[in-house]
């Protein structure tokens, strides 16, 4: 019987038979034993499944990202140290010195510096695109070797709502799939490979830990996309690893050689595995993840709607609001809500909103986002101060915007405490 998201929230990826604990254990071990030696060289040549080595894969962990694969409708999934991690593996399972890809610039900024100026100096290189321009202009983005293409369902910190089904059109149109960040909307509010994504990412920092006690990330494979359709385009996949004996990962593993690669190859030589404690308290997130977004959810909009109304404020910036740009993208992609995240900037400028902040009680200042607390941040002075003003405008960065993120508190008295720090920063 397929499940809700609800009953996969708290069931999926572990069944526990008789006798064995309610809660997934945590298998707290880097090694794992067998018998024989052919029994562990199988592993090695994959040609059983199981576990070896706990940099590779590990139990806890496979069952947690089991969990996030069903909440996202994917075939399989890998959990990483970090987002970060997870955005670099995702795009480094397919691309290679001498190739190209291309991202919306609406993206978060430790991202903007890893495709920016990091994958650059890999040989890769990244082309940055208007998400609003229009498909004719998208076009002339797109080379022989570009190898896919990137962007957020919701942006960090500018809470853009990207156009999935416009940009899966064009990728598929020139045969290279479409990476999503999920971070923002979670599965909960938005599933990309409905709307034609073929891998997912999240920072499960965030909404899907949702207490800021665990750092980590995920990647998600839809096993939609035809590599083999392409295959000249993507070797890594479609011709013989030496380094497992010739395995080809899409005649041995079918729609799951990309997430395979992912593990047995990446993981295998770069090693940004999450530790199984962190994916236990992940697990734990995950459980609630589908009652906390509908708060935040509300919370944001309570707070958008006061904002919007306050004569001190400037502009705010919340896609649930009905006059919102993004607003006609929301109704599309979002309908039940887009997140906890806003931004808005307050008359004064960059100086003032400084002086606003510092004057939150209840709301605290942290670079943290997206969990049950409420926090702010100035993106221009803190996540994105390695940006110059140029590029803090290309990444639709103003100097004076703030980004806040509503937790599951009050909304009465996040709004009290939003209105006592303008008055105070008046003075």
């Amino acid at each position: 019987m397929k499940q809700n998201i609800e009953t996969l929230c708290v069931q999926a990826g572990w069944e526990p038979r008789k006798g064995e604990s309610r809660q997934q254990p945590i298998i707290q071990s880097t090694t794992f034993k067998y018998d024989t030696s052919d029994q562990m060289g199988r592993l090695f040549d994959l040609e059983d499944a199981g576990y070896f080595y706990t940099r590779l894969q590990n139990p806890t962990n496979d069952r947690v990202a089991a969990k996030i694969a069903a909440l996202e409708g994917g075939v399989g999934a890998m959990l990483t140290s970090s987002g970060q991690a997870a955005n670099f593996f995702a795009c480094l399972n397919i691309c290679t010195a001498g190739d190209h890809m291309i991202t919306s610039t609406c993206i978060y900024g430790g991202t903007y510096n890893l495709f920016g100026v990091t994958l650059p100096k890999m040989g890769i290189e990244v082309t940055f695109v208007d998400q609003e321009a229009s498909e004719e202009e998208l076009e002339k983005a797109f080379r022989p070797n570009t190898k896919l293409v990137f962007g957020e369902t919701l942006s960090n910190p500018g809470v853009k709502v990207l156009d999935i089904e416009k940009f899966a059109r064009l990728a598929h149109g020139h045969g290279v799939p479409l990476i999503i960040d999920n971070t923002f909307a979670t599965p909960v509010n938005c599933r990309p490979f409905e709307w034609g994504a073929d891998i997912v990412t999240h920072s499960t920092t965030k909404y899907m830990d949702g207490h800021g006690t665990t750092v980590g990330g995920v990647i998600v494979d839809s096993g939609n996309f035809d590599w083999e359709a392409h295959a000249d385009r993507y070797p890594g996949l479609t011709t013989p690893d030496e380094s497992y004996h010739g395995l080809t990962y899409t005649k041995k593993f079918g729609k799951l050689a990309y997430i395979t690669k992912a593990t047995s190859q990446l993981m295998r030589d770069l090693g940004s595995i999450q530790a199984p404690q962190n994916a236990f308290y992940l697990n734990l997130g995950l459980q609630t993840l589908h009652l906390r977004m509908p708060r935040h959810c509300e919370n944001a909009l309570k707070v958008a709607r006061f904002l919007h109304d306050h004569p001190q404020v400037a502009w705010v910036n919340y896609p649930d609001l009905e006059d919102d740009s993004q607003h006609a993208l929301q109704q599309k992609y979002l309908p039940n809500g887009s997140c906890g995240v806003l931004v808005f900037g307050l008359k004064g400028g960059r100086e003032f909103s400084i002086k606003f902040m510092d004057n939150l009680k209840l709301i605290c200042i942290a670079t943290h986002v997206a969990d049950c607390h409420s926090c702010v941040l100035h993106p221009a002075s803190h996540t994105h101060r390695q940006l110059s003003d140029e590029q803090l405008l290309e990444a639709g960065i103003a100097p004076d915007l703030i980004r806040m993120s509503l937790g599951i508190e009050n909304a009465d008295e996040l709004i009290a405490d939003i209105a006592q720090a303008i008055e105070a920063a008046e003075k």
